[in-house]
Parts: C-alpha cells; sequence; structure tokens
C-alpha cells in the first residue's frame, strides 16, 4: 500500500510544508549575514515548482487510466496557481508580520509553469516514463 501511494503522501507533506512556511512567522530567526539577493522569490518559485511536480505525479500514481497527462498538467498548474494567490490572501488576512505581495504570487505562478514543462519533458522525453501502461 505505501509503495503504491509514495508520490502521494509526499505531495500531502510538501503541500504541509508550503502552509506551514507560508503562514508562520519566522520573525525571531536570526539568518547572520546572510544575504541571498531575491532568496524568497527563489523559495516560492522552487515550492511551486514542487507542488505541481508531486501534484502530477500523485495523479499519475492514482488516475493514469482515467486521465491524460496534459488534463493533469493543467489541473495542477491552475490549482497551484490558485493555492498560492489563496496563501497570498491568507497572509494578507490572518498574520500580523507576514504580508501579500505580487511578487510573490507571479514566482509561485512561473515556478507552477516550469513544473509543468518539467513533468512534461519527463513523460515525453527521448525515452520517456510512460503515462499509461
Amino acid at each position: 500500500m505505501l509503495k503504491k501511494n509514495v508520490f502521494t503522501i509526499l505531495f500531502i507533506g510538501w503541500l504541509i510544508v508550503i502552509t506551514s512556511l507560508s503562514l508562520f512567522s519566522f520573525s525571531g530567526l536570526d539568518t547572520g549575514s546572510i544575504s541571498i539577493p531575491y532568496a524568497d522569490k527563489i523559495t516560492h518559485f522552487g515550492f511551486y515548482s514542487g507542488f505541481v511536480v508531486l501534484g502530477c505525479l500523485s495523479v499519475w500514481e492514482w488516475r493514469r487510466e482515467k486521465i491524460t497527462l496534459k488534463k493533469a498538467l493543467w489541473i495542477m498548474v491552475i490549482t497551484a496557481i490558485f493555492y498560492g494567490m489563496g496563501i497570498e490572501a491568507l497572509q494578507y488576512s490572518m498574520t500580523k508580520d507576514r504580508m501579500a505581495e505580487w511578487g510573490d504570487v507571479l514566482a509561485n505562478s512561473i515556478g507552477a509553469c516550469i513544473g509543468g514543462l518539467a513533468i512534461l519533458w519527463y513523460f515525453t522525453k527521448k525515452e520517456p516514463l510512460k503515462w499509461k501502461l
């Protein structure tokens, strides 16, 4: 059972991590003198790329015989974009020291699209993983 659900478990865990890191405050965290330009946007990009990749692989585990790759990609990319917008809205309305930014929404959306392209490449490359068995 666990072997069949590994991507689904990873996807749910990924959503929990994204949600937790987005809604809880880390203002007391000391980063020292480390300063990476646009680290926040890079993080958003990576989180939402991972969202789409793991989401598509979860769909592949469960529904590959009933849903096409193209449809799964569209569903996951759109879901990731709206999830990111929802998280930004929650940051704006429910947290004291977190704020919503359009740049974060843009980074989330670009990350989701690149994650979708990565999955598309993975299933259509020269020796692809088969979407349907």
